[in-house]
């Protein structure tokens, strides 16, 4: 059975292209022609789409999507946890959902989570690999095995470090951060000790051959990617994505569908350079960013840097921005912490898309200003991105100002009736229109 690239190639629509093309808006042939360019990917199994996944499409021809991190770790390991965080995601407005799970039974965490995802699902398949082993142990059969079964089970995408090569090693000798990426820590720590390549990228097309039997999407990861903006676009990152250009062009020729992963801490200034860098490199294949993260001196606030970072992003080239939690740097984040991640991350990527001039985009703050300016409550809280916070702050106000019904105020208590500029606002319109009326006569 061909992959989704393949069937674009051919010429022919997919019933999933025909399904993103009716909810983005956008023309069925254009999104199978920028499938078949290798510029826009649908990251969908072949055995998840036989039972809950609904399509989604990531590339710049569409808006921008948003993927949020969860996971175990060693010291916390629940299935219910994940999935909570998992549903506390999708409410939020989730596109997409990775595993980055490292403790537990990671077969049944994936498992219970696939079971229950109905956005594209993705994986760190080293993550597996690791476990109850040193690193220094993997070999092929290991990397071989673990993919297939991964794939097996339903992923929609794997992040595979292949573009960390050993010659790239000592080019981070004066980085602040190093390596911040686990993937690429670990593979260079093999490297290291067997003074061998990188195994993925030596077996690159092995996996290629798999991708394409189940139709995973490539998140090709950038493992030397910056973890402090004092190493942004350094000379480690810039050799990393070449390579992963190269790896792109190959996961293509092989019928693979591919995304390229990118920084990380990059200051302000520079996030342009990134996207329109990326873009030249990599083919134009669709760069999922991590943030980035526009400072390294908000713990406890790192959402708000990277939705800084990703408005930016999106603007100038992104087409998939990974969330980043007020957590972020400090522990594990909880559901709470998961939900403010997407939020932040939706805020990125929707303000992204109106700046670009996305077509149909701003509709929705049209709507919901028009609502506000009439002073109604009830579609103004309906429209807004996180309904469920907005609903509870407008509550809380009405009860500040002696409102029985939340709907009902005309007002709010930060300005008081008196002062309201919305609804001084109504009484100046009527004022002019009675005005005007009057100059007619």
């Amino acid at each position: 059975m061909a992959t989704q690239l393949q069937i674009a190639m051919t010429g022919a629509i997919s019933d999933e292209v025909k399904f993103i093309a009716e909810a983005e808006n956008v023309g069925v042939e254009l999104i199978r022609d920028e499938l078949a360019a290798g510029h826009l990917v649908i990251p969908a199994n072949k055995l998840h789409l036989k039972s809950n996944l609904k399509a989604c499409g990531i590339g710049r021809l569409l808006s921008t999507k948003v993927n949020a991190n969860i996971g175990t770790s060693s010291i916390r390991s629940s299935v219910e946890g994940e999935i909570e965080k998992m549903k506390a995601a999708l409410d939020a407005g989730a596109d997409a959902i990775m595993d980055l799970s490292t403790g537990g039974d990671l077969d049944q965490i994936r498992e219970k989570l696939l079971a229950e995802c109905p956005v594209p699902f993705g994986t760190v398949p080293i993550y597996e690999m690791i476990k109850d082993r040193n690193v220094e142990d993997i070999n092929g059969k290991i990397i071989l095995e673990a993919i297939e079964k991964q794939a097996r089970q339903g992923v929609d995408f794997f992040t595979i470090h292949a573009g960390v090569l050993k010659e790239h090693l000592p080019l981070i000798e004066n980085r602040i951060a190093g390596i911040v990426s686990r993937g690429g820590a670990l593979l260079a720590k093999w490297m290291l000790y067997h003074n061998q390549q990188n195994p993925f990228y030596e077996m690159f097309d092995d996996l290629c051959d798999i991708l394409a039997e189940y139709d995973v999407c490539f998140s090709l990861g950038d493992g030397l990617r910056p973890g402090a903006i004092a190493d942004a676009t350094d000379d480690a990152q810039i050799a990393e994505l070449k390579t992963l250009g190269e790896l792109t062009s190959r996961a293509l020729e092989k019928g693979c569908q591919v995304m390229v992963e990118g920084p990380g801490h990059v200051p302000f200034d520079q996030i342009q350079y990134n996207m329109e860098i990326q873009h030249e490199i990599c083919h134009g294949a669709p760069f999922y960013v991590l943030g980035p993260l526009v400072t390294d001196i908000a713990p406890g606030y790192d959402h708000i840097t990277s939705a800084i970072g990703g408005t930016a992003a999106a603007f100038y080239g992104a087409s998939f921005l990974c969330y980043v939690t007020p957590r972020e740097h400090l522990g594990l984040p909880d559901a709470d912490d998961v939900r403010a991640g997407v939020i932040a991350a939706k805020i990125a990527a929707h303000a992204g898309d109106v700046a670009r001039g996305l077509k149909g985009v701003a509709e929705r703050d049209k709507r919901l200003s028009i609502a506000r300016t009439s002073l109604d409550w009830k579609t103004h809280l309906a429209e807004s991105l996180d309904p469920q916070t907005a609903e509870r702050m407008h509550n809380q106000a009405c009860k500040e100002t002696g409102e029985e019904e939340i709907h009902s105020a005309d007002y709010c208590s930060m300005c008081g009736k008196a002062w309201c500029s919305v609804r001084i606002n109504k009484e100046i319109r009527d004022g002019i229109k009675k005005m005007s009326q009057t100059a007619k006569l």
